[in-house]
């Protein structure tokens, strides 16, 4: 009969050290009497112990933990332990000087995990929604290898490298969705408020109004009465299309094709993906991981349902025997010539995750070239939009003047 796994929750807790020192932290235990246990095994007499709520370690009480955070964590850890700071100690430092109130209690509850006798790698296990298993992999191959200051450097380097990489993404995207939602509202409120206030105007004309300006006063119209449907139709709309991506698979992966086909964003797409790809697999080849497990990672990390399915078959052919460059020749549309040639180069001097440094960095490159291709592309685009849409506006409720001006100057 298989052991009940006893479920664990986060306590607070404040107390006095043996020097009169006032501590605090978080532990993960079963109950209370257990923190209270675990902590006069580490000399401190407890004062105060709660348990916290579950909206601990990013919930109501503080900012989120995000991605960018975690990156910070790893690098302030390396550099602790790079400078000879005792693991423990490094905890202290680190979480007393961040300023996310609920980054310093994950950092406390590690250290906690760790000072009742676990191992760092155990402990961040414990938080698999901060701690990916990659971070959680290579943080215990350094410990079974003695190494793990250097490990924790190439955490904290992938990290930084992956952040970067997002951040360019994001960056691609964020300038043009802003401009068009602040092109809707500027539309929005000239159909509600400023064209009926022309409309009134046009109405003591006693003559025909342009065919254009007719039809942007139907558009305003139709706004002022029917406004509250459009944009029920429009939040509908992207609850349903937000809920289906988060629901379907089949969805998700039929845009995650789309992506990839079209014109510059599929460029930005697979140089990212390919980058990811390779970055995630030398940090891992580097540690010591083989291959087969590594892939579980990598594809984790690829950030496109395609590259999940190819990593995917990949890992299956490595463990039957098949070379890396050989499984990878199978998706020449995800994985270019120079990837597979530098792959195979890799395994043939046996310096793989030297050759996949080096096409990481490559493609994190071409991810640079790509966000200033897209936003090339775009700023010409969205002025043309502004000048259709905005300037069309204006100019539908300045043509009756016009001809009003004609007529009293004939």
């Amino acid at each position: 009969m298989a052991q009940k796994k006893i479920e664990k929750v986060a306590f607070s807790w404040e107390g006095k050290n043996k020097e009169g020192r006032v501590l605090k932290g978080v532990i993960n235990a079963a109950s209370l009497d257990l923190v209270k246990a675990q902590l006069r095994k580490q000399g401190i007499v407890p004062k105060k112990v709660r348990k916290k709520s579950a909206g601990a370690f990013g919930g109501k009480k503080g900012k989120p933990i995000k991605s960018g955070d975690i990156s910070v964590f790893s690098r302030q850890m390396a550099t602790m332990m790079k400078a000879g700071v005792p693991l423990v100690q490094s905890f202290d430092i680190v979480a007393d000087g961040h300023a996310n109130k609920n980054v310093s209690e994950l950092i406390y509850a590690i250290k906690s995990d760790v000072e009742a006798g676990g191992t760092f790698a155990d402990a961040l296990k414990s938080h698999p929604a901060h701690f990916d298993d990659l971070f959680c992999h290579l943080v215990q191959a350094g410990e079974q290898s003695g190494a793990l200051e250097t490990l924790l450097e190439k955490v904290a380097t992938y990290k930084e490298k992956t952040e970067a990489l997002k951040n360019k993404i994001k960056k691609a995207m964020t300038y043009p969705i802003s401009v068009m939602v602040v092109a809707f509202i500027v539309t929005v409120i000239l159909l509600i408020f400023v064209i009926p206030t022309f409309t009134t105007m046009f109405a003591g004309f006693g003559a025909d109004l342009p065919a254009f300006t007719m039809f942007v006063v139907g558009i305003s119209d139709f706004m002022v009465e029917w406004w509250w449907a459009v944009f029920g139709s429009i939040f509908a709309v992207m609850t349903t299309v937000g809920q289906t991506h988060k629901r379907s698979k089949a969805f998700r992966d039929a845009l995650d094709r789309i992506y990839l086909k079209l014109p510059v964003i599929g460029d930005l797409v697979l140089n990212s993906s390919v980058a990811k790809f390779s970055r995630t697999l030398a940090t891992m080849f580097a540690a010591g991981v083989p291959l087969v497990e590594a892939m579980d990672s990598v594809a984790g990390a690829a950030g496109n349902n395609e590259y999940v399915k190819a990593i995917n078959i990949v890992r299956d052919d490595l463990a039957s025997g098949l070379q890396l460059q050989s499984s990878l020749q199978n998706f020449p549309h995800l994985f270019p010539n120079m990837v597979i040639q530098m792959v195979s180069i890799g395994e043939e001097s046996g310096a793989l995750d030297e050759m996949l440094g080096k096409v990481a960095d490559y493609y994190e490159a071409q991810v640079d070239d790509s966000v200033d291709a897209l936003t090339s592309l775009m700023e010409p685009l969205i002025m043309a939009f502004l000048a259709v849409v905005i300037g069309g506006l204006v100019i539908a409720m300045y043509l009756p003047i016009f001809k009003m001006g004609e007529v009293v100057g004939g």
